[in-house]
């Protein structure tokens, strides 16, 4: 596998002017740091590989979506701040509830939230399409919580209780859109369930967690690349998934990989490091 891994890394950085070259033809002070962003990501995950011989996550699970049956578990019940993983929920919302062409004008309420981006900015009118691709990427909050004024925030946070409460996710609650309410709670287990249903229903909110190549204007019209944060975008046999962190949550992960050609659901909380953590769950169930 590490073989593997590393071949993957090469054919990663050869390619990645490339795909930007294609499509939006970045400043030369944009691919530098481009690529310095990406070498260091790719430095840390080598890095990470082999740190842990057993995952040290506070709880995990791995799940086989075909047959579901549990491959790998730990605490998998017990419950945990979820971080930005909460925004899952919001994609599912989102992708059900609105029509992905209708367009906002993002107001001075929808980006307080921290973690707001200059490509997203007052008076900005902008596709449903294009705030759940920031959201999901980046993990931008505020893109977030525009998205839940498509409905109104208190109806949207709603819609996301009741669909957890749909999937049997028992043990999980939101409070925002987010995921920077640390009472936004759930287990593995729920996680999973919940990756799960993505897999099959919405397939496109992975699809869309794989992107590294999206960008959108700042008011000057400069072009902004929006940073993928789950670190597993360039891996063959990564699916998708959403990663997140608060100091109260650590890290957080809800994620789908291929294994021995098979889809499985990993989910993740409270881990100090998540790609050791997601190596070392991978390794323990081939």
């Amino acid at each position: 596998m590490k073989q593997k891994f590393f071949f993957t890394i090469f054919i990663f950085v050869a390619i990645v002017f490339s795909q930007n070259a294609d499509a939006l033809t970045p400043l030369p002070e944009q691919q530098l740091e481009i690529l310095q962003n990406e070498i260091l990501l790719l430095q840390a995950m080598n890095k990470n590989y082999n740190l842990y011989e057993t995952p040290v996550a506070g709880a995990y699970i791995a799940v086989d979506i075909a047959t579901g049956k549990v491959l790998l578990a730990k605490n998998a019940n017990e419950k945990f701040p979820m971080a930005s993983v909460a925004k899952l929920m919001s994609a599912v919302v989102t992708l059900e509830n609105i029509n992905m062409k209708k367009k906002i004008v993002l107001t001075e309420k929808m980006l307080l939230p921290d973690g707001q981006t200059p490509a997203l900015y007052e008076g900005l009118k902008i596709t449903a399409s294009d705030l759940l691709k920031a959201t999901l990427i980046q993990s931008s909050n505020d893109s977030a919580e525009a998205l839940s004024y498509f409905l109104g925030k208190t109806k949207f946070i709603k819609l996301m209780n009741q669909k957890a409460k749909k999937l049997g996710m028992s043990k999980t609650v939101y409070y925002d859109t987010n995921g920077l309410n640390i009472k936004n709670k759930s287990t593995a287990t729920d996680l999973a369930k919940l990756i799960s249903y993505i897999y099959k229903k919405h397939p496109q909110i992975l699809e869309i967690t794989k992107n590294n190549d999206f960008w959108l204007p700042d008011q000057t019209g400069k072009m902004l690349k929006f940073k993928n944060g789950n670190g597993f975008y360039y891996m063959n046999n990564f699916v998708g998934g959403k990663s997140g962190y608060l100091d109260e949550a650590k890290n957080t992960f809800d994620s789908v990989f291929t294994v021995n050609g098979r889809p499985i659901a990993i989910a993740a909380l409270y881990m100090p490091n998540r790609a050791a953590d997601i190596f070392s769950i991978l390794r323990n169930i081939k």
